[in-house]
């Protein structure tokens, strides 16, 4: 694999992590439109994760 998609799958790993972790301190906040900004965030996360794995086997 070239070192640019390396840097990309590594890159969207950070970032899938940083999104689960901000998402899920949003759906802890009691305003109704911020849990749901949150849990779009925690899917986000899931998504970027199994592309990541896609794209490495």
């Amino acid at each position: 694999m070239p070192p640019l998609a390396t840097a990309a799958l590594s890159f969207a790993m950070v970032a899938a992590f940083l999104l689960g972790a901000v998402g899920l301190s949003q759906v802890r906040k009691p305003d109704r439109q911020t849990r749901q900004r949150g849990w779009l965030m925690v899917a986000m996360a899931i998504i970027l994760v199994a592309n990541v794995l896609i794209w490495t086997v």
